[in-house]
């Protein structure tokens, strides 16, 4: 027996496709990704309208599917990131239906609650047997853990495999076992694997960031909250990156070994797991190549799905026992609510991702932003767009000032500590004056009244509108 087909065709056949049907795609390949575009395209030659596209997330690469949306072929959207050449189009108004932008966690907690259901599931594979056990780790593709793809394969009503390595069965050290997969297509290449690294993957050497990155490290000694058993996740930025090595070099000065940390793996983070800073890393995404090779031949780094990462639907997740995450942002207003989804003029470039996700999470939620970007202040009245609410944020860092989110009496004992650190805290009232004096006042951003994306919650309910740009 053999699910092998000859074919993407063949296969989308097999699944029965049909119209006004959800497909899915996993985004571990990033910007290298080869698979969704080549997917949409045999879908569109066979003629099928009106589909829904859910993505985990949609980059640059993906810009294809601006054609597929003119075309009728996909009349929904739905992500958790989306990059800004597809963004830019549906902020004009290109879609009829608005987007559905999800958190990571919550993305895959819809679909194991049923509220988000997946008719076909396109699993983009860098190893597989003819079975469908299929990996990322190894291949010529290799993009290291597939952990967003796991909710996919195992909630969807048909699975199909797609490779580029097929490896006789069984696979030896598979992520997502057959049991889930319907087909498998061998195909001549899924990705890129050097468009993984796509974003800010090295250390900042601006003195704006580093100067923030030292505040962002200061701020974690200071909190008590850096002491053994410490668990940490950081994002790819340049700030935070350079955060992470002043943490390194504190654990390594005192002797600290955390337990484990999470999130979208780096190189900055497996060196901190070979240094003994940490027990373990829990990887839901590898960031560059380095993580790639880390996950294949270090047992404790463990690749963990969506689910267990960040989601509100199992029993617990990672992000339940994270103590910090520096977070970045776009804007932060006056209630510390955080935009990652839009840029400062209401443009579509970006999205939750596991923003929102590791904010609830975390005892300890700091947002590291420069307080002005391309001339435009980072703390506004209110925020274009809410991405992750201001009671789940703690502490917002920028080179001019820290302040701390104490409403509802939260956080009062930190900010004491961090005044006795003798960092500069400020309230977030004076950053924003801070950065109108620096780059002016901005004039109200009037946005259109086309709805073009509904961004939901972690637990699914409605947490902001977008609207369509002038």
């Amino acid at each position: 027996m053999s699910k092998l087909v000859a074919s993407i065709q063949e296969a989308i056949k097999q699944c029965g496709l049909q119209d006004g049907m959800t497909i899915s795609f996993h985004h571990h390949m990033r910007n290298g990704d080869y698979v969704l575009n080549m997917v949409m395209e045999v879908i569109a030659q066979m003629g099928y309208k009106n589909l829904t596209v859910n993505a985990s997330s949609v980059f640059d690469v993906h810009e294809p599917l601006i054609g597929h949306i003119k075309n009728g072929v996909v009349t929904n959207l739905e992500c958790n990131y989306m990059g800004g050449k597809v963004g830019k189009a549906i902020s004009q108004g290109l879609m009829e239906n608005p987007v559905i932008f999800r958190s990571h966690g919550g993305r895959a907690s819809d679909m194991e609650k049923g509220t988000s259901v997946i008719d076909i599931a396109f699993i983009a594979a860098p190893t597989a047997d003819d079975m469908g056990n299929c990996t990322g780790k190894y291949g010529p593709s290799a993009c290291g853990s597939i952990g967003y793809a796991f909710a996919d394969a195992m909630n969807a009503k048909k699975v199909v495999v797609i490779t580029d390595n097929l490896v006789a069965y069984p696979l030896v050290d598979f992520s997502i076992p057959e049991v889930y997969v319907d087909c498998v297509v061998a195909v001549e290449q899924i990705g890129n694997p050097a468009g993984i690294v796509s974003g800010t993957t090295k250390i900042t050497r601006d003195p704006v960031g580093l100067k923030m990155a030292d505040y962002a490290a200061k701020v974690i000694e200071a909190s008590g909250l850096l002491k053994d058993g410490f668990s940490f996740q950081t994002g790819a930025g340049g700030a935070t990156l350079a955060a992470a090595k002043y943490i390194k070099e504190m654990m390594v000065a005192k002797g600290i070994q955390g337990s484990f940390g999470m999130g979208g793996i780096t190189a900055y983070m497996v060196d901190m797991l070979e240094s003994g800073c940490f027990k373990a890393l829990l990887d839901v995404q590898c960031f560059d190549l380095d993580a790639v090779k880390s996950i294949r031949s270090n047992p404790k780094h463990m690749e963990v799905s969506a689910t267990q990462y960040a989601g509100v639907s199992g029993k617990s997740a990672g992000v339940d026992s994270l103590d910090v995450v520096l977070l970045g942002a776009t804007q932060v207003d006056l209630d510390f609510n955080v935009n990652v989804h839009t840029d400062s003029n209401g443009y579509i470039m970006g999205g939750s991702g596991g923003h929102c996700d590791t904010a609830a999470g975390s005892k300890l939620a700091i947002i590291i932003a420069p307080l002005t970007r391309a001339r435009l202040p980072l703390v506004v009245e209110h925020c274009l767009c809410v991405s992750t609410p201001g009671k789940t944020v703690d502490v917002v860092v920028t080179q001019r000032g820290i302040a701390v989110n104490t409403a509802g009496g939260k956080n009062v004992e930190l900010k004491q500590k961090l005044k006795e650190a003798k960092l500069p805290v400020v309230e977030i009232s004076e950053l924003k004056k801070m950065a109108e004096e620096i780059a002016g006042v901005p004039k109200p951003v009037k946005m259109g009244e086309k709805v073009v994306a509904k961004v939901l919650y972690r637990d699914g309910t409605l947490l902001d509108t977008i609207y369509s740009v002038k």
